[in-house]
């Protein structure tokens, strides 16, 4: 029986959901999860690298999305 070694990749950052700056562990390439909510985020680099909730279509989602840009934060 042969076994593969995994990885995860550990970053430190702001979770938007928690406000939390907490490690995020890499599930794939450019998604984190959170350490201190357990939300999923995704990662975005634009000149800065950030961190967004991966959402789903929804009216609960759209009034989270809408409050979240209402913040202060910038569009996505």
């Amino acid at each position: 029986m042969s076994f593969k070694k995994i990885q995860a990749e550990v970053v430190h950052g702001k979770c938007p959901t928690c406000t939390e700056i907490t490690m995020l562990v890499g599930l794939t390439n450019d998604n984190y999860r959170c350490m201190s909510c357990g939300t999923d985020l995704q990662q975005h680099v634009n000149g800065q690298i950030s961190y967004l909730p991966i959402v789903t279509s929804n009216e609960k989602t759209k009034d989270y999305i809408k409050s979240f840009k209402d913040d202060g934060e910038k569009e996505f």
